[in-house]
């Protein structure tokens, strides 16, 4: 039985309608960044207790209507400021290794450099991608679920041909040796400088090339 269009055209007609110059489309968007940057900002400043639906809505000035327009409950936020930090780190790691020439150690260094800049210039999403994952059970899971995109940017950068199994055991150490010591350098545990930080983790992912074994199956 064909569908009746007719039943979406109300929906298509109002995304074209104006306010203020804006269409309903660009409100809902706008909408939702507010909502995304008060998530960050609690989130990122005081920890994810103080994320609800109705903290975020008193920050940005919204209804908790126009909450759900965007979200399905608490935790879809969580997820949402999560996931584009991470993207964000993803982006600049990546960026980083195929935008640097030279030496392997070139390389790391830049890639080091890069995530800890998304870490360290805004101090809010240091603690969203790592230290908040510690103690919400939410965040924890998709830490988990995105760390083998993180780890094969690391196994293609310790060999890109290599795709067997010591590269994939050592591509996964590696991220979890990094993963805490960025951690522990974040909550202040770790008494490092910078360039010490970026020194240590460059020698680390130099020194991991000689566990890669190409024949191991």
């Amino acid at each position: 039985m064909p569908v009746n269009d007719h039943r979406a055209e109300p929906t298509e007609r109002s995304n074209r309608m104006t306010w203020g110059g804006t269409s309903l489309k660009q409100r809902r968007s706008a909408r939702r960044a507010k909502l995304l940057e008060v998530g960050l900002e609690l989130l990122g400043t005081q920890g994810s207790a103080a994320v609800t639906v109705r903290s975020v809505c008193r920050h940005a000035k919204l209804t908790d209507r126009y909450f759900y327009e965007s979200f399905a409950d608490r935790d879809a936020l969580l997820l949402a400021v999560y996931d584009q930090v991470a993207e964000e780190a993803r982006a600049a790691l990546g960026a980083a290794v195929a935008n640097t020439e030279g030496t392997r150690e070139a390389v790391a260094t830049a890639a080091v450099e890069a995530f800890l800049a998304v870490l360290t210039d805004d101090p809010r999403k240091g603690r969203v991608l790592l230290l908040e994952p510690v103690t919400d059970a939410t965040l924890s899971s998709r830490g988990a679920e995105l760390m083998p995109v993180f780890a094969d940017l690391i196994r293609s950068e310790l060999d890109e041909e290599a795709a067997g199994l010591g590269a994939r055991m050592t591509a996964t150490a590696l991220i979890g040796a990094l993963t805490n010591l960025f951690i522990r350098w974040l909550d202040g545990s770790l008494p490092a400088t910078h360039e010490q930080l970026v020194d240590y983790c460059v020698k680390l992912l130099l020194t991991a090339t000689s566990l890669v074994d190409d024949h191991t199956t």
